[in-house]
C-alpha cells in the first residue's frame, strides 16, 4: 500500500491550490480526482455559463489570469483550460480517473480507499467541492407525470427543452441566468423567488466585485460574522458574467415578461402553491443592497475616490400588488421545471465521525475535530471570498500552515 504524507481529494481549483501550498512547504502529497482535472467544469455546467467573477479576480497561488480581457468573464471551457494549465505549471501530482470510495481513520492517520487501490496518509484534505449534488426539495415527488425536471447540473441549453412554459424554482445566480436564457428562447417563464442577494453588475463605473475587494468586504473573516451559520448559508449573489457586463435582476426579468411568484411551498393535487411573502422578501433584498452601497460609498469617500462616478441607487423591485399564489401544473402550460435550489457536497464516502445530522462536515474554518483531516472549498470557510477562485489561495495557505503544525506535533 503506498504511503504519503497528505492525500488531497479533488483536482479542482481548491485541490490544486492546496497542492501548490503543500509543495511550497515540501510536504509530499497526492491529489486524487474521480474524473479529469476541473471535472465538474467539464461535465456539470450549462453551455452558456460564465464565471461570475471578472478575469482580473481569477487568481491562484503563484498564478493568475494573464489574457487580454481582464474585465471579461471566463466561459466554462476557458475555466477548464485555466485550471488545467495551473495543474501543469505547478506540476501537481494528480491521479485522474481515481474515485475515492472510503476514507477511514487508522493508526497515525487515514486509509484512503479508491477504485485504483488504497493509500496510507497522515493527513487528508477534502477538496471535492460544495456543489457535487443539486439540492432538489422533496416537493419534487408531487410534480405531475409528464413534466420534465432538470437542475443546473443537468440543464444545458433551451434548445433541449420541450416547447411550452418553464417553471424555474430559485432566484439566485443560477436561477436568474437560466430564467433569462430560457425566456429569450421564446418559452414563457415563471420564476419562484425565495431569499436572494440583489446585486448590480456594475456600480459607479466599476464591477461591483472591484468595490467589494477594494473596500475589504471580500476579505471579511468568518470570525467577524455575528451569525456564522447564516453567513455560510446565504444564497449566491444575483450576478451574471456577460461580455456586456449586464445586470440581470428581477426588474429586468419582469420587464422581459417573466412572471414572478413567491417561494414554492407545496404541490397538492397538481397545484403549485407559492408563499405570500414575495413582497417582503424583495423589500429585504432591496434594503440589504442599499446598505451594501452605503458601505461602499463611505469607503470610497474615506479613500478619496469621490472624483469619479457619483453614488447611485437602484429602483426598488417592482411587483404586482397580488402576485399569483398558485399555478396549475396539470393543464399542460408548464412543460419543464428547473430546480435552481442550490447544491450540496457529496461526502458519502467519508467514514470519519465528523458529519452532523445533515451530512455536513463539522469544522472550525476548515479544521475538523479529527486531527489531520481538513476541508476547503466551502462557502465562507474562512472569509467571504472562500467560494470564489480567488479565495482558494488564502484559505489553502492558512490550512497548509495548520497542517504543517499538525505534522510537526508529537505523536
Amino acid at each position: 500500500m503506498p504511503t504519503v504524507t497528505t492525500v488531497v481529494i479533488g483536482a479542482g481549483h481548491c485541490g490544486l491550490a492546496m497542492s501548490r501550498c503543500l509543495a511550497d512547504r515540501s510536504i509530499d502529497h497526492v491529489v486524487l480526482e474521480r474524473g479529469e482535472v476541473a471535472n465538474s467544469w467539464r461535465t456539470e455546467r450549462w453551455d452558456s455559463l460564465r464565471l461570475l467573477t471578472p478575469n482580473w479576480l481569477t487568481r491562484l497561488p503563484g498564478y493568475s489570469y494573464s489574457g487580454d480581457d481582464p474585465d471579461g468573464y471566463l466561459s466554462a471551457p476557458e475555466v477548464v483550460r485555466l485550471i488545467d494549465d495551473y495543474a501543469t505549471v505547478t506540476d501537481a501530482p494528480v491521479r485522474t480517473s481515481t474515485t475515492v470510495t472510503s476514507v477511514q481513520q487508522s493508526d497515525g492517520g487515514y486509509l484512503v480507499h479508491t477504485d485504483q487501490g488504497s493509500w496510507q496518509a497522515r493527513s487528508v484534505v477534502l477538496a471535492s467541492g460544495a456543489c457535487n449534488l443539486a439540492h432538489v426539495p422533496a416537493v419534487q415527488e408531487a410534480v405531475p407525470a409528464g413534466i420534465i425536471m432538470l437542475n443546473p447540473m443537468t440543464y444545458r441549453t433551451p434548445d433541449r427543452l420541450p416547447d411550452g412554459g418553464v417553471l424555474v424554482v430559485g432566484a439566485s445566480s443560477s436561477g436568474i441566468q437560466i430564467a433569462d436564457e430560457v425566456h429569450r428562447s421564446g418559452r414563457p417563464v415563471t420564476l419562484a423567488v425565495g431569499e436572494h442577494v440583489r446585486m448590480p453588475r456594475v456600480y459607479r463605473d466599476r464591477d461591483i466585485l472591484w468595490w467589494m475587494e477594494a473596500s475589504g468586504l471580500l476579505d471579511e473573516r468568518i470570525e467577524e460574522m455575528p451569525d456564522i451559520v447564516r453567513a455560510r448559508s446565504l444564497p449566491s449573489m444575483q450576478l451574471v458574467g456577460s461580455p456586456d457586463r449586464a445586470t440581470i435582476d428581477l426588474n429586468v426579468l419582469t420587464g422581459m415578461g417573466v412572471t414572478l411568484v413567491g417561494r414554492l411551498a407545496a404541490i397538492r393535487d397538481g397545484q403549485a402553491q407559492f408563499s405570500g411573502s414575495l413582497l417582503n422578501v424583495c423589500a429585504l433584498a432591496d434594503l440589504k443592497l442599499g446598505r451594501l452601497l452605503d458601505t461602499i460609498d463611505a469607503w470610497a469617500s474615506h479613500a478619496g475616490l469621490n472624483g469619479g462616478a457619483a453614488p447611485e441607487r437602484f429602483a426598488p423591485t417592482e411587483l404586482p400588488a397580488s402576485p399569483p399564489l398558485t399555478l396549475d401544473l396539470r393543464n399542460g402550460q408548464i412543460r419543464t421545471i428547473i430546480w435552481a435550489t442550490g447544491f450540496r457536497p457529496d461526502l458519502s464516502w467519508l467514514d470519519v465521525p465528523v458529519l452532523n445530522r445533515k451530512g455536513q462536515v463539522i469544522h472550525d474554518r476548515g479544521v475538523t475535530r479529527s486531527a489531520g483531516l481538513y476541508l476547503i472549498g466551502m462557502p465562507f470557510l474562512r472569509r467571504r471570498k472562500s467560494s470564489l477562485i480567488d479565495g482558494a489561495g488564502p484559505d489553502a495557505q492558512e490550512l497548509t500552515a495548520h497542517l504543517a503544525g499538525h505534522l510537526d506535533a508529537p505523536a
